[in-house]
């Protein structure tokens, strides 16, 4: 009986595959994975799968990080040697300076804009006549005057002339100074080319490294009949360049 009742379930279903071949036969082989999409490359964007539009933003961000590094660095290859050579250049070859006050007029005007360049005095000592900028103690600022007096030389002012060991030098440059100061007033009288006649200084023997230095507007100058003669560390550089107004440009020798 039980082999019959056998006999004919497996005569109702003669085409039934066990459960266990379903399962099997559902099962997708490994090769086809490796397959390319029919659709196209790209994978699927199914929430099982990381979608490649996802890695976007982050690629996008390393590359603007990248680019903006790159260009820091350039940046400051560029402008780390361009401030390293204008401090050199500031500190031992030529710096910018600005004439303040009225003490070198009118060869010198306020607020003209001049280059001193300190390279000359590597190689000698400043000379007569030569317009120098000075770092005094008792100034905040730098301050332009012409050498008068050398180290070794006696210095003296008798009635508004200068006497250089005993001789009389020029003061053509100042002489112009106050002519021209004085051609507002209509004086056409040559003037005196250190102030007034009556202006006279005991005779000054330079020690070495002094030197006596005075403004082209000897009535309206602080110089070294006030100070006293300045040491030659306080000496900086001597005017070479004229360079603004344009209308004045001037290379001084």
């Amino acid at each position: 009986m039980m082999m019959s009742t056998r006999k004919q379930e497996e005569q109702a279903s003669p085409h039934e595959l066990p459960p266990t071949d379903d399962a099997q036969s559902e099962v997708i082989p490994a090769e086809n994975s490796s397959r390319p999409n029919p659709a196209g490359l790209f994978a699927p964007t199914g929430a099982d799968s990381p979608a490649v539009g996802h890695m976007a933003p982050e690629s996008n961000g390393l590359s603007t990080t990248a680019s903006v590094i790159s260009a820091f660095k350039e940046v400051v290859q560029i402008i780390l040697p361009a401030l390293f050579l204008a401090a050199l250049i500031h500190l031992f070859l030529a710096q910018a300076t600005i004439v303040r006050g009225q003490s070198m007029q009118p060869n010198l005007q306020p607020a003209e804009r001049l280059i001193m360049e300190k390279v000359s005095y590597y190689f000698h000592d400043p000379r007569h006549n030569e317009i120098v900028v000075l770092d005094l103690p008792e100034s905040s600022a730098l301050i332009i005057k012409r050498v008068v007096g050398l180290p070794g030389q006696t210095v003296e002012i008798l009635h508004g002339q200068i006497l250089i060991d005993g001789r009389e030098v020029s003061s053509s440059y100042a002489g112009s100074s106050r002519r021209r100061a004085l051609a507002g007033a209509n004086d056409t009288k040559t003037p005196s080319g250190y102030g007034d006649d009556a202006t006279s200084l005991a005779p000054i023997t330079l020690a070495d490294d002094l030197f006596f230095v005075l403004g082209d507007n000897r009535d309206n100058s602080n110089d070294s009949r006030t100070f006293g003669p300045v040491h030659r560390d306080m000496i900086k550089g001597r005017i070479w360049v004229r360079y603004w107004p344009l209308t004045k440009f001037t290379i001084f020798r």
